[in-house]
């Protein structure tokens, strides 16, 4: 059976250090790292780099400050999230489990076991796709590849969590690394961008789609989940001011990580943008912009969107499966077997590409439903961490509950808004 996501109470003699006030600095933020990390991989997946290569491609730098706006509201509830492990050692799951009634237990824990299989969807297509591109495989060859690498690499949780939390950082480095590379590779025009990515404009419906599915790509709702059981049981506070140490430490990593991941989402529009905006705006599969890329930039640009795409969906589908079982075992109290909870969630990657669906249009549309699941996770998140009966000092303070409230509603109103376009009741 799968152990428990986070691990059972055990602190690193270094993780004392710290609290004991031994070790400041960066050397006190590094044995506390590694949540935030792993949390990450869920804001640079295969669903981003879809829903960036459309945007990017379409509108040029018009739609940069969704991606800004996404990743502040994600460093919000991430932290809020990680906070909520760390002052009551239990993950939001469990707690709705425990506070909530029955049935708004169940109806949570179907939405979110649907939205885990709709990030696994886009997950486990992007690097079966990478893979299939790259060294020109059957889709389902690079599926199967896919399936047994991720597996392995969720063996290594039984090794010690600091060997996953390794494996998966070096896998966002690579994305990074290769997305760095391909700026120097790319056209920029610099003064265009920076007059843009701080001005809010969505100039069609199509633009709103692809806005929502920026915010479902980035904000996503089994990344609350798994954040709080990642640090749940990390450390063990003897004390009011060691917790509020660690929750400090928890709010850098978190502010650094996702800001890493912020300009990688950056870097995927802009040089979408520059590469597509010109003379390619309709390119909207991950397919069409690799082999487009070739005579536009070189072989090399093509490779390296390859590479990242590739180390994308092997760590994103590692960290939705570890979400998926932490989701099932925190709202109904039941484990299944590692190997059988990796098969379910492939599943409907495998149904959509035997159906001869658009794997990138699936891509899409799976950014679009996280968006529509994301606010059960986020409303559940605020009304806990303001509870000062089960965040004693720690509860929110009013203007943080008043961002998140206000973030809340506004991925609400953009769902709906969305909602009403599909059906035909407002025009934009």
């Amino acid at each position: 059976m799968l152990q428990k996501v986070s691990p059972e109470p055990r602190e690193e003699p270094a993780m004392r250090e710290v609290l004991d006030g031994r070790r400041q600095g960066l050397a006190g933020l590094l044995p506390f790292a590694g949540p935030a990390v792993v949390v990450s991989v869920a804001y640079i997946d295969p669903g981003n780099f879809a829903t960036n290569i459309q945007a990017g491609a379409r509108y040029g730098y018009g739609l940069l400050w969704v991606v800004v706006l996404a990743n502040l509201v994600a460093m919000l509830f991430q932290s809020l999230s990680a906070r909520l492990g760390i002052v009551t050692g239990r993950n939001l799951a469990e707690l709705c489990r425990e506070r909530l009634p029955r049935p708004v237990v169940y109806l949570m824990w179907v939405v979110s076991e649907l939205a885990a299989m709709a990030t696994d969807l886009a997950e486990f297509l992007g690097g079966a796709i990478g893979l299939a591109l790259l060294f020109d495989l059957p889709l389902l060859v690079g599926m199967g590849i896919t399936a047994v690498v991720t597996y392995a690499l969720l063996l290594l949780e039984g090794k010690g969590y600091r060997r996953l939390e390794l494996a998966i950082g070096a896998l966002v480095g690579v994305v990074g690394l290769s997305y760095l590379a391909e700026l120097f590779i790319a056209p920029i025009g610099w003064q265009s961008l920076g007059q843009q990515i701080f001005v809010p404009n969505l100039p069609d419906s199509a633009a709103l789609a692809i806005a929502v599915g920026i915010i479902g790509a980035t904000v996503m709702p089994h990344a609350l989940f798994l954040h709080s059981g990642l640090t749940e049981r990390r450390a063990r506070p003897k004390t009011t001011d060691e917790r509020r140490r660690i929750i400090r430490l928890s709010n850098l990593e978190v502010v650094l990580a996702l800001s890493v991941a912020g300009l990688i989402n950056l870097a995927m529009v802009v040089m979408a943008a520059g590469a597509f905006h010109g003379s390619h705006p309709d390119v909207a599969k991950i397919e069409t912009a690799y082999q487009t890329l070739v005579p536009l930039l070189g072989g090399a640009a093509a490779t390296i969107f390859l590479v990242s795409l590739i180390a994308s969906g092997f760590s994103s589908s590692v960290v939705g499966t570890m979400a998926g079982q932490m989701i099932m075992q925190g709202f109904v109290a039941f484990r299944i077997p590692l190997w059988l909870r990796r098969a379910v969630t492939m599943l409907p990657s495998f149904a959509v590409v035997i159906a001869g669906v658009d794997a990138t249009h699936a891509l899409v549309m799976s950014q679009v439903a996280l968006s529509i699941a994301l606010p059960f996770p986020m409303v559940a998140l605020v009304w806990f961490t303001s509870r000062s009966d089960l965040m004693g000092p720690f509860r929110n303070r009013v203007p943080i509950t008043v961002a998140a409230v206000v973030a809340a509603l506004v991925v609400l109103a953009l769902n709906i808004v969305l909602l009403l376009d599909a059906f035909g009741m407002v025009s934009l």
